[in-house]
């Protein structure tokens, strides 16, 4: 069997185990704001927890492309669960691309079996996009490292265990980022979740506030063993993040035209049903070509990624589009539910609010085109 017989084979059963185990329960959860800790346990049986660690360090080793693939299918349904294993894997991507062998197999096997859960640790209450402005600090003490600050907005903040923190090692230096590092992070003493953070949408997922007061963490823990380099790391792993909150935006949005196709062809008004007016066929041709060209601009990015190509371009196309994809279709979903679309009892009205997050998270729609401007002009030297 081919590689790529044995990738469908992976999204079939994926979308199959949504339809069952992720329909009948979104709504209890989501309205209840309930961490779901069987739907984990049952990701962790599938091996969503190592979907991208290589086979080697007991992941499934798969390309970004079927990954993509993946999560559009799981956020077509519920966007919120893709969040508990992406910030996961952005943690192991940057163990598994920058961390040494020992570290590599000290922590990805454990990961890989979601023995060990937890994310990444960037965004702090006065930096988000803008990265290099990170106040938190780690002051090299013997065999370990003294950190100190606060990390804000991080999705598996209180169920998590571990997570791949950014400090400053060198707040003094020039570039600002070369005086930035990365550590693995174990919860333990001076190490806390402060308090979850009550949201619009995305909910049911654990989105946190961390606390370091003088958390000592082993200089062994310093991900590739050398101070200065973390930026990079982050924002290597961001490739991925944003290649992922691509296809939740694309998810959203197919998840959206699903629900309101369906729902056109149901409800009647003027003796016939409203898929037959032109207005709403207009809205429901708009919504598909959103979805198809949002699955082509996170192919793309994905093969760039698998590839080991500069992708920050492609991948900057990609979530921009689809995540604003994911705002658009929702909103016309909304509008062909009509007064039905602000009940409860379907599922349009948690698209709406999942949506405008996927448009901030991972670097914000607005310095996604800031990216590929620069891009643009950097590639097309006159």
């Amino acid at each position: 069997m081919g590689t790529d017989d044995i990738d469908h084979e992976i999204i079939d059963s994926i979308e199959r185990w949504a339809e069952r185990e992720l329909r009948p329960v979104a709504r209890k959860f989501d309205h209840a704001d309930e961490y779901p800790e069987d739907i984990v346990e049952q990701m962790k049986g599938l091996g969503l927890f190592g979907a991208t660690i290589a086979p080697e360090f007991g992941g499934l080793g798969l390309s970004a492309s079927t990954y993509a693939r993946l999560v559009m299918s799981i956020a077509s349904v519920w966007m919120a669960p893709v969040g508990i294993f992406n910030s996961h894997l952005i943690m192991a991507a940057c163990v598994q691309r920058h961390g040494t062998d020992a570290q590599k197999r000290q922590w990805l096997p454990r990961f890989a079996s979601g023995e060990i859960r937890g994310g990444i640790g960037l965004t702090e209450p006065n930096a988000g996009t803008d990265l290099q402005a990170i106040r938190a600090v780690a002051r090299r003490d013997g065999d370990a490292y003294v950190i100190n600050g606060t990390k804000t907005w991080i999705t598996n903040g209180v169920y998590g265990s571990c997570f791949g923190v950014l400090v400053k090692t060198d707040p003094a230096a020039q570039p600002r980022h070369k005086g930035m590092t990365m550590f693995l992070c174990e919860k333990g003493e001076g190490f806390r979740a402060a308090k979850k953070i009550r949201k619009l949408g995305y909910k049911s997922i654990d989105s946190a506030e961390l606390v370091f007061e003088d958390f000592r963490v082993p200089a062994a823990n310093l991900i590739g063993g050398e101070e200065g380099r973390g930026f990079q790391q982050a924002v290597g792993g961001l490739e991925l993040g944003r290649i992922n909150v691509a296809a939740r935006g694309a998810g959203i949005a197919a998840g959206a035209l699903r629900d309101a196709l369906r729902y056109a062809q149901q409800r009647e008004t003027f003796g016939k049903p409203i898929a037959q007016h032109q207005a709403i066929q207009l809205k429901l041709a708009d919504m598909a070509t959103r979805v198809e060209a949002s699955r082509l601009l996170i192919e793309q990015a994905a093969r760039k990624y698998d590839t080991g190509e500069r992708c920050d371009l492609e991948s900057s196309m990609a979530k921009l589009f689809a995540s604003e994809a994911g705002v658009e279709n929702s909103l016309e979903a909304m509008r062909i539910f009509g007064g039905y679309s602000y009940s409860t009892d379907f599922d349009v009205e948690r698209y709406y609010r999942d949506a405008p997050l996927m448009c901030i998270g991972e670097g914000t729609n607005e310095m996604q085109r800031i990216i590929i401007a620069r891009q643009l002009i950097e590639r097309n030297p006159v």
